[in-house]
């Protein structure tokens, strides 16, 4: 039994500190990301502009009725980074989980098979993994609108393709994928059955405040490392509390770590799914 996940971020080997800093490996040495063939029947789908890897349900490639959980990568992973999580969590068998891929290549940028929801600053990335205090939460990042109205797209032929209603869907990711996911549900006048946010930030806080009361009543799981190189815990905190003062029912789990996914939030996040695709 694997004993958890840290996520893998591969740079260019010019950027050498942000290398150090965002090497995240799983503590079995290897990336998550590239391991996903090991999950029997898996399948690939299109939905909208997006690709997509499916598992879970009652064949293990997305069939039947269950309930389905969507969750999207961070920023450098290829697209089959968070995929090994579903053999992970202990929920019921007829969950299904969809796994977007990020519209965006950067092996322009060094990264491989990396991709991403939108671009972000580099040197601003360095100064952080270096220790060093960045606030962006008040900017707007360039290119969020389009992520947004690709995964918009996404959701919806999801949601007819799969057969399942948006409050039957559970939305959620890690790290850039978290704020993505986050920045759908305020723009979206329907919410899902939950958000999973793992290792997310606060982003274009001007944009998102004033749609916080979108999150009232809102089931949230949300999980950070006090240690977090990336993205600051601290930041964390003030996107915990916008969405608590909102009225979201919100879950936290912290731990000394830092931009990763340990046995403490693989436990959480099994609990939060299970709770709420059992509830009556």
């Amino acid at each position: 039994m694997p004993t958890g996940y840290a996520i893998s971020q591969p740079v260019a080997s010019r950027r050498s500190t942000l290398t150090e800093a965002a090497r995240l490996q799983d503590l079995y040495g290897k990336h998550v990301g590239g391991s996903s063939g090991t999950l029997r029947g898996m399948r690939t789908q299109r939905f909208g502009e997006l690709n997509a890897r499916i598992t879970g349900g009652d064949d293990g490639r997305g069939a039947g009725a269950g309930p389905v959980v969507v969750l999207l990568h961070g920023f450098g992973a290829p697209g089959d980074d968070l995929v090994d999580l579903a053999r992970m969590f202990r929920v019921p068998a007829q969950v299904r989980f969809v796994f977007p891929e990020a519209p965006l290549s950067l092996a322009p940028f060094g990264y491989g098979a990396g991709l991403a929801w939108w671009m972000i600053d580099l040197d601003a990335m360095e100064l952080r993994a270096r220790g060093e205090r960045v606030d962006r939460s008040d900017e707007q990042p360039p290119g969020l609108v389009e992520a947004r109205v690709k995964l918009a797209g996404f959701l919806s032929q999801v949601e007819e393709q799969l057969s399942v209603t948006r409050e039957e869907l559970i939305l959620g990711g890690f790290s850039q994928g978290a704020m993505l996911s986050l920045d759908a549900v305020l723009h979206s006048a329907t919410k899902p059955a939950g958000l999973i946010q793992m290792s997310g930030t606060l982003i274009a806080r001007s944009v998102w405040q004033p749609r916080m009361t979108g999150c009232q009543g809102l089931p949230v799981f949300q999980s950070h490392g006090r240690s977090d190189g990336l993205l600051s815990y601290e930041d964390a905190m003030r996107l915990r509390d916008l969405m608590s003062e909102a009225g979201a029912n919100l879950t936290f789990v912290d731990f000394p770590g830092g931009h990763e996914i340990p046995p403490v939030v693989l436990e959480g996040v099994s609990r939060f799914i299970t709770g709420l695709v059992t509830r009556g």
